[in-house]
């Protein structure tokens, strides 16, 4: 198939690229780009890439895909507090409308990049598909509303499948380090300590992001009857776990760090364990990287590097990452480049 990937220039989106293409599938990348030079490590080779802001894609842009995986969008919900407007505006009305001129110009398939967080403060059940969404945030907010109106797009020749992936963990040579497991490793390995302001109590599903790649692939090969409209957890039972567990698991892999849970902001009111049994059921797809091998893989990569503190968590964490952009004048307040403005 030939298929494009928003967000091939991001976190995910850098892994994606090199499992469709390893797949077979023809791969486009589209991205504006800021967060490309965020690399720890050899540079990524990527696909061809259509530089263009995701509010910016046209029915012209679209002609001759057959899938579209939609990855693109301001992700992570610090970002989204701050701007709850822009967050809504890229990533539900964007992403709307991305799905239609999709479907206008013909393609077939549309796979988009939910989130568990829609679930919110579930308590102590696993959550399945059907579960009330009860999201706390903007960026959580913004995924419940394209679910609703994507979903009311699809037909026989149109055939949008939602992935609700657990919180992304592991290496990719464009990082992050604003989630939870990259983070605690990160600390671990530069500062020498694992802290967690919160309780530790809440639940937290995660995912490597291998497993997002392999699931997002698996979405893509299925019948159309099968996962047409259809919303997807992704992630394995085994890695529902407490933040508490999450840092164990980094002193665990950290040889002479120290934790502590200072529980200074309470906690958290995001807390939910997560059933994966659909897309087993249905696509027999298996999650297969567990917390301890991504612990191991994230310490790795971050002791061979020659980063220091400061840089690592400015470069890998994405609020800091675009406040800088805004501060050096490469985009405004609305996140649009300047060299790109009328």
């Amino acid at each position: 198939m030939r298929v494009l990937i928003t967000g091939s220039q991001g976190y995910i989106g850098t892994v994606m690229t090199e499992v469709f293409a390893a797949a077979g599938h023809e791969v486009i990348g589209l991205d504006i780009g800021y967060f490309a030079e965020c690399v720890m490590g050899p540079p990524p080779q990527d696909p061809p890439t259509i530089a263009i802001d995701l509010r910016d894609i046209t029915v012209d842009d679209l002609a001759g895909f057959d899938a579209v995986v939609h990855l693109a969008a301001l992700s992570n919900d610090p970002l989204g507090a701050v701007a709850p407007d822009i967050t809504h505006d890229i990533n539900h009305h964007a992403s709307v409308a991305l799905a239609r001129a999709a479907k206008e110009a013909g393609v077939g398939r549309f796979l988009y990049a939910s989130t568990c967080s829609v679930y919110g403060a579930a308590g102590d059940e696993l959550v399945t598909e059907s579960a009330p969404l009860r999201p706390l945030t903007p960026y959580a907010e913004s995924k419940v509303r394209v679910e609703e109106d994507v979903a009311a797009l699809a037909d026989d020749s149109f055939v949008p499948v939602f992935l609700r992936n657990a919180t992304a963990f592991g290496f990719s040579s464009r990082l992050r380090a604003d989630i939870v497991l990259n983070n605690l490793v990160g600390y671990a390995v530069f500062t020498g300590q694992v802290k967690v302001l919160s309780d530790g109590t809440p639940w937290r599903p995660l995912v490597h992001i291998r497993d997002i790649a392999d699931a997002f692939l698996a979405c893509l090969d299925a019948p159309a009857d099968v996962v047409s409209g259809t919303a997807y957890n992704v992630g394995s039972e085994a890695n529902n776990v407490t933040v508490a567990q999450i840092a164990q698991s980094v002193v665990d892999e950290v040889p002479g760090v120290t934790l502590a849970i200072t529980g200074e902001t309470g906690s958290d009111p995001r807390s939910y364990q997560v059933d994966f049994g659909a897309i087993r059921r249905d696509l027999g797809f298996e999650a297969r990287w567990q917390i301890a091998d991504g612990a191991f893989e994230l310490h790795r990569a971050y002791a061979a590097s020659d980063f220091t503190e400061e840089q690592f968590f400015s470069r890998f964490t994405r609020l800091a990452r675009l406040r800088d952009l805004q501060d050096t004048r490469v985009i405004d307040e609305a996140m649009r480049r300047y060299s790109a403005l009328s």
